[in-house]
């Protein structure tokens, strides 16, 4: 009978075989509707593995923002580097190479991360919701299948029935953060499920969710944030305005309405110099910028001390000291005997012990624009060869000297130029080294002629100047809160395991208990053999068991053997 039942079901599945075979020729694929193809791209979107990928093209595609000139920090400059480079430069403006992370390609990708994350969180986040809310899987019939296994023998004389030992085993995993369901208490065989270790994948999911969080913030802040310099001279004031900014970089959102009208005013600038190391010996060891602040024009004034990394806050905004340097106070008087330009420039560091460049443009000098270019020098040396070099940072014997020219400076056809350069190109010199008038070389106190009747300069003192960034992020703060959460979240997912953990018991003829566990990991954890051991010794513990009895040999079976079980 078995015989011919072993055949017709042979004969039955040929057959099917057959039919089969015959019907390749003639089928046909369904077609994919806009609906399915929708699904699909969905689907395709949201997975990890799409996410992973838009993550390493956001961080190739940022390459290139690096590479060129990038048009928000500086135009000029951007400018500049397309007339250098006519051939590709206008195809790079195409492109927007020049505006990396405001640009279409590179928002697009952004935007898709954005949404693959979203869709890659939220599924997860409702099936963990309910897999937290059911109940533990249900006991294998075979636990001697689970990677960990072991058995414990209760004697007859302890007088802990069946019933009594799997409570008693539930008491334990609970003490040790398992969730526990009880089967079949008052059967013959009750056993109990355990499950523990879900904060792996809250792990997971606060990992996921602070990477969304932290792609918001920098959003937020490249919309709705800005940043700028500005080079304040002892006594200067800074106004929160647009136009009280050297240089202005606006996040692609800004409304100038954003800007608070608050106000700094450098007081007084001090420097303390290494004296007392020989191989350091005259370097720089501490800076403070002492500064008077009011949160806006009609607030009491409040004294601060910047420095380095200790920015003040005003407004919205952090203001660190980020350089420094020396403004000699010139007055340069014209040809007719008026004051064309009078007050402190600013020296450009240029070399050791605060050796600096100085320029001076003076546009509204009569009867012809003077230009001055030079050096600044704190403690002035004068080698044998007739060099002169600053031998220390500090003003012990301060000196300025320069060369100067007259003619069209170039600067009132509009065109922007670099304040700490002088184009000599359409300029006449009046003085140099290699003229008969010699340079210009000035003590604090001092004027010089000029040749030709062109005017006179004057050297009336020295100040400091500090520089300082500006920076109004909104989204800084909570881009630092959900990087931190997605730091926890990733050590939570790594450190923390998810196991499963199940009890039987039973009574034996002879009036033993008998009790049999297994244990079963989700995913690799080298630690379940340690927690396997552990829970061994707290069941004996909880029924005076000597702690050395052997576990009966049993068969392991990996974790797939285990699930088809269950």
């Amino acid at each position: 009978m078995s015989e011919r039942v072993k055949v017709k079901k042979k004969t039955s599945g040929a057959a099917a075989g057959t039919k089969v075979s015959e019907a390749k020729p003639d089928a046909a694929l369904p077609a994919l509707g806009p609906k399915e193809m929708l699904r699909w791209a969905w689907t395709q979107l949201t997975s990890m593995r799409t996410a992973l990928f838009l993550l390493l093209l956001l961080a190739v595609a940022a390459v290139p923002g690096s590479l060129f000139p990038q048009r928000p920090a500086n135009p000029a400059v951007v400018t500049q580097y397309i007339k250098d480079n006519p051939d590709y430069g206008q195809l790079l403006d195409a492109l927007q190479l020049y505006d990396v992370y405001s640009s279409a390609w590179f928002s697009a990708i952004y935007l898709l991360l954005f949404i693959s994350l979203i869709g890659c969180v939220v599924p997860r986040a409702i099936a963990h919701y309910k897999a937290m809310r059911s109940q533990p899987p249900r006991t294998p019939k075979r636990l001697s299948r689970l990677p960990e296994y072991g058995t414990l023998v209760i004697p007859a004389d302890a007088g802990i029935p069946a019933s009594d030992a799997i409570q008693s085993a539930a008491g334990v995993l609970r003490k040790r953060g398992y969730r526990v369901e009880v089967r079949d208490d008052d059967g013959a065989r009750p056993s109990l499920g355990a499950e523990r270790g879900f904060l792996k994948e809250v792990g997971n999911l606060v990992f996921h969710t602070s990477l969304i969080g932290v792609l918001i913030s920098v959003a937020v802040g490249g919309l709705f944030g800005y940043s700028g310099q500005r080079i304040l001279v002892e006594g200067d004031t800074f106004v929160n305005t647009l136009v009280g900014y050297d240089q202005f970089n606006p996040g692609t959102n800004f409304q100038s309405s954003q800007l608070q009208p608050y106000s700094v005013q450098l007081d007084k600038f001090d420097i303390t110099f290494d004296r007392e190391s020989a191989g350091k010996f005259g370097q720089p060891i501490d800076f403070a910028a002492t500064v008077t602040t009011r949160e806006t024009p009609a607030s009491p004034a409040k004294q601060e001390i910047l420095k380095v990394n200790e920015p003040v806050s005003l407004g919205g905004t952090s203001i660190y000291l980020t350089g420094n340097g020396y403004a000699p106070v010139v007055t340069i008087r014209d040809g007719a005997g008026n004051i064309a330009m009078q007050g402190p420039v600013v020296a450009k560091l240029q070399g050791d012990n605060y050796y600096s460049s100085v320029v001076i443009k003076v546009p509204d000098a009569s009867p012809d624009q003077l230009g001055f270019a030079g050096f600044f020098l704190p403690t002035a040396f004068v080698t044998d060869e007739g060099v002169s070099f600053s031998g220390d940072p500090d003003l012990f014997n301060p000196q300025l000297s320069l060369n100067s020219y007259y003619g069209d400076l170039g600067l009132d056809d509009g065109a922007p130029q670099n304040v700490f350069e002088l184009d000599v190109e359409n300029l006449t010199p009046l003085n140099a080294r290699n003229l008969d008038a010699g340079g210009i070389t000035l003590a604090p106190g001092s004027t010089y002629t000029l040749p030709d009747g062109k005017g006179t300069i004057s050297f009336d003192g020295v100040k400091r100047y500090i520089g300082v960034d500006i920076h109004h992020n909104p989204g800084q703060l909570y881009a630092l809160i959900f990087a931190l959460l997605a730091v926890a979240g990733l050590i939570i997912s790594l450190y923390v395991n998810r196991r499963r953990a199940w009890v039987r018991t039973g009574t034996h003829e002879d009036g033993r208990t008998m009790v049999e566990y297994g244990l079963l990991a989700r995913g690799e954890d080298h630690r379940l053999a340690a927690e396997a051991a552990t829970i061994r010794k707290l069941l004996s513990g909880q029924w005076k068991l000597p702690q050395d009895a052997p576990a009966e040999p049993s068969t392991t079976a990996g974790p797939a053997g285990a699930e088809k079980d269950q």
